[in-house]
């Protein structure tokens, strides 16, 4: 998200008179609302001050040792900046909501952290950044395609080709060759009203050939007979020749969506778990179904046909100019109203098309999100609610799609009588001038049949804008995903090491925005065989921490080191192979529980697979099923029960043999019971190897070698589990509290069951 933006020179100058020389521009952004009227002002942030700026003077300025607590307002129409000023909130700016909140909401933060370490005279640091999109288009202000970048209006089109022609490397001759096909019907498609009007001026029409004698003694006869053959002849070819770019274009286009759609499966697997959290799976899917086709259709079906069109019209122009240059003059008499009246209409059909396709896009985002929740929408008993949004919003999407049908349907049939009319003015002047005998019947018919080709290509190229459009959003989104640089990467040389389980957390900062840290300042070592569990409140960081381990992201600040090596040294790949996880959320691929349990190692044996089963206390429900191993167990697992897919996860997790092992609330999801030969099992993998345990449920963690608190991404307390009893700190306070909700409900289950019998009595 850009925070800093150039002013124009006459606020630039006010700035500078304003602000001392020593001062540093941290944060310059616009508001465009003063006094409830439209303008164009900009709110400049430097380390001590904020200045609003508008038509080159400063009209207020705030001095950050003042200021305290920051604050944006959604008003009526627009948005308010605020800040506390000697204790007094006061209105910094107004600003239009859509484009500027993001911002705003991010100098709320940076405002802050600028103000108080002014105040503790610290240094002002670098300026926060975002690497939120931007969600309108920097150069004309309109919004992007839904979850793209894309700006239909502003895109380089010619750089989106010159893309498309590197993709193809390699197919380029398969691609092209049906366009050489092509190339060859469309000179048979001019040579065939040539040989029509020698049959007609020569034969039909000349009265003085006779018949003499036999049809095969006659050379006219025989003359005509080999025009008839030839005029079959060539249909037949031209035919034939379509066979073939056909075919052709099925196979190139088969292989175009092939590379593209594993070019794009491959570059998504390699982007950022940040990045892919950003997009939804059903857009993900789109961009490599939906828009794959739509780029495979306009190369191998509309760019040959824009082709063949084109040079279609351009050498009949050339023809009808040859034959009579007067009434070729008459096909371009309705091509100037003709032209306006496409301008006008696709200014129109353009606003509907987007409109349409957001419809379209909320229409799949809310199927996605129904159909992945379809267990709480039937928990809820709210099939009917969601059965009547479904409509709502199919219904709307339907009826853009009719309208704009019914609109295009009505259009482009008028249109077409419209530029027919230089047929009717041929028709008319052709017929006058064979009245007057200066035009043979055979010329009249080969202008007609130039004529009506010129037509067909006037008619199809006005709906190629469409096509044009469709194709450039669609490639666009493809290349969006293609050109993404992942956030997090590996080395120009990665090294591949064989991990032993010393893991090193050296002053580790990290947020997912870099203005507001979820983790701060970790300093933590780990040694080798070590199991350590990591406690605190939902949202103190936990989760993070093992995902900076993983390298799901990179730290903000710091380094993680394991065995003395900066994990962003090591590649990927020789890094997360040496890691096992059971992660909170369990999830489970399509197919057998055989086949989930191998992900880890796909080439283990079948006495392996038992073995972690075994370990994990899944085998025995495992062997009940029907199919036992080989059960299908369907989309994430969802046949199982939560504790058998935690315990199926458990297995997998232990068939890896990792060095370093991670649980993320691994026993969340069992019984007191299961959870206990769990336990047994997880103590035992974790011997002589390094482990992170994360649970709320505190008992579990007696027997970790040692204990991290954190709290608000602060390590806070780190110790033995009696050890941090002992201090009656932050820890001691949780395990308190888990013993008196534990006591509260022993009490009331007491009570229940006390209840139970003397009804029972």
């Amino acid at each position: 998200m850009k925070l800093m933006y150039e002013m124009p020179e006459a606020d630039r100058a006010a700035y500078d008179a304003a602000a001392a020389p020593d001062e540093i521009l941290m944060y310059c952004v616009p508001f465009n609302v003063l006094d409830e009227k439209f303008v164009k002002g900009w709110t400049a942030v430097t380390d001590r001050s904020i200045f609003c700026i508008l038509d080159g003077k400063v009209i207020s300025s705030y001095d950050l040792t003042r200021c305290t607590v920051f604050s944006t307002e959604v008003l009526y129409g627009n948005c308010a900046f605020y800040g506390v000023v000697d204790g007094t909130t006061t209105l910094i700016c107004q600003f239009l909501s859509g484009r500027n909140l993001p911002r705003y909401s991010v100098l709320v933060q940076a405002c802050e952290d600028l103000a108080k370490k002014r105040r503790e005279a610290r240094e002002p640091g670098k300026p926060v950044e975002n690497k939120e999109n931007e969600h309108f288009c920097p150069k004309c202000g309109r919004p992007f395609i839904p979850g793209t970048t894309i700006c239909p209006f502003c895109r380089n089109s010619a750089e989106v080709y010159k893309k498309l022609w590197g993709l193809t490397r390699g197919l380029r001759f398969m691609l092209f060759f049906p366009l050489i096909v092509s190339v060859v019907s469309l000179a048979i498609q001019f040579i065939l009203p040539a040989i029509q009007r020698v049959a007609v001026n020569d034969y039909l029409t000349n009265e003085s050939i006779r018949p003499i004698g036999s049809v095969f003694e006659d050379k006219h006869t025989r003359a005509f007979l080999l025009i008839f053959l030839a005029i079959i002849s060539i249909d037949l070819v031209q035919r034939i020749l379509g066979v073939i770019q056909s075919r052709l274009s099925a196979i190139a286009g088969n292989k175009f969506t092939l590379m593209m759609r594993t070019l794009l499966y491959e570059k998504i697997s390699t982007l950022s778990i940040s990045s892919i959290s950003h997009k939804s799976t059903g857009d993900l899917m789109g961009r490599i179904t939906g828009d794959v086709n739509a780029v495979q259709a306009f190369m191998t079906g509309q760019l040959p046909s824009l082709f063949t069109q084109a040079a279609s019209f351009i050498l009949a122009l050339v023809f009808l100019l040859i034959i009579n240059p007067i009434m070729s003059m008459f096909v371009f008499i309705p091509i100037p109203f003709v032209v306006w009246l496409v301008r006008k209409f696709w200014s129109t059909m353009q606003n509907r098309n987007r409109k349409n396709w957001v419809l379209g896009y909320h229409v799949r985002l809310f199927l996605q999100d129904v159909l992945n929740g379809i267990r709480v929408v039937k928990s809820y008993g709210n099939e009917e609610r969601e059965i009547a949004t479904f409509n709502r919003r199919t219904d709307r999407h339907a009826a853009s799609t009719e309208s704009n049908a019914l609109l295009f349907d009505t259009f482009f049939p008028l249109l077409g009588f419209v530029t027919r009319i230089g047929s009717y003015l041929i028709l008319f002047y052709g017929n006058y001038l064979l009245f007057k005998g200066t035009m043979n019947y055979g010329d009249l018919h080969q202008f007609n049949s130039y004529a009506n080709i010129i037509y067909g290509p006037l008619l199809w190229i006005t709906g190629i804008p469409r096509q044009i459009s469709a194709f450039l959003t669609s490639l666009g989104k493809v290349l969006e995903i293609l050109e993404e640089q992942p956030e997090v990467a590996d080395i120009n040389l990665p090294i591949d090491i064989d991990i032993e389980g010393d893991v090193t957390f050296d002053h580790v900062t990290f947020g997912y925005d870099s203005y507001n840290p979820v983790l701060e300042d970790i300093n933590l070592t780990v040694k080798k065989g070590e199991m350590i569990g990591v406690v605190g409140h939902s949202g103190s960081g936990k989760t993070t921490l093992i995902n900076l381990l993983m390298r799901l992201y990179d730290v903000t600040d710091g380094a993680i080191m394991i065995d003395d090596v900066n994990i962003k040294d090591i590649s990927q790949n020789a890094l997360r192979s040496q890691i096992g996880v059971v992660l909170q959320e369990t999830h489970l691929f399509s197919g057998s529980i055989r086949d989930n349990i191998k992900y880890a190692k796909p080439h283990a044996t079948d006495e392996e697979v038992i073995a972690a089963a075994k370990l994990a206390n899944a085998h025995d429900f495992i062997v009940n099923l029907p199919d036992g191993y080989n059960t299908m167990i369907g989309e994430k697992g969802y046949s199982l029960s939560g504790g058998e897919r935690q315990r199926v996860a458990i297995a997998r997790a232990l068939i890896h043999n990792p060095k370093i092992l991670i649980l993320d609330e691994a026993t969340a999801a069992l019984d007191t019971e299961t959870e206990k030969l769990i336990q047994d099992a997880i103590n035992k993998l974790a011997k002589d190897r390094t482990a992170f345990c994360i649970a709320h449920r505190l008992s579990t963690l007696r027997n970790a070698d040692r204990l991290i608190v954190l709290d608000k991404g602060h390590l806070v307390e780190y110790g033995t589990h009696q050890e941090l009893l002992d201090k009656k700190g932050f820890y001691w306070r949780l395990v308190m509290a888990q013993r008196q909700d534990s006591g509260m409900l022993d009490k009331a289950d007491k009570l229940l069951k006390a209840k139970q019998a003397q009804a029972t009595a």
